[in-house]
């Protein structure tokens, strides 16, 4: 089963976007989920982390205040609103699920990649 990352584009610095990730599985709420980043030439990071039902969330620091992540459990969708986009931002964005802990997903322990969406912030 794959997660399905959509919502990319290009977009100018202080715009908006919002990235969708569908997970199909028959238990979605089992499952903590994120979002990462790569941008050329560098290595993938985390980005935000959601708990099962939402009620917990972590942010990198540098999307703090920018960024929110949040999940719908009833149609196996996890979101992420990207605010006041900056040129930094740009990167493939990659979702990402795990049948475990939100701090072992932060760190890179992934069950389920989701094949990335591009975001571009340009002028």
């Amino acid at each position: 089963v794959q997660l399905q990352a959509s919502g990319g584009g290009l977009v100018q610095p202080g715009g908006s976007l919002r990235l969708s990730c569908e997970f199909p599985v028959r238990v979605f709420s089992k499952y903590v989920m994120g979002w990462f980043r790569q941008a050329p030439g560098k290595e993938r990071e985390f980005v935000a982390v959601i708990s099962w039902t939402g009620g917990a969330k972590e942010y990198a620091d540098s999307v703090k205040g920018r960024f929110t992540i949040s999940r719908d459990n009833a149609n196996n969708t996890m979101y992420l609103q990207m605010n006041s986009l900056r040129p930094e931002d740009t990167a493939v964005y990659y979702c990402a699920a795990r049948a475990g802990s939100p701090g072992a997903l932060k760190g890179g322990q992934v069950d389920h990649w989701g094949q990335g969406t591009q975001v571009t912030v340009s002028s």
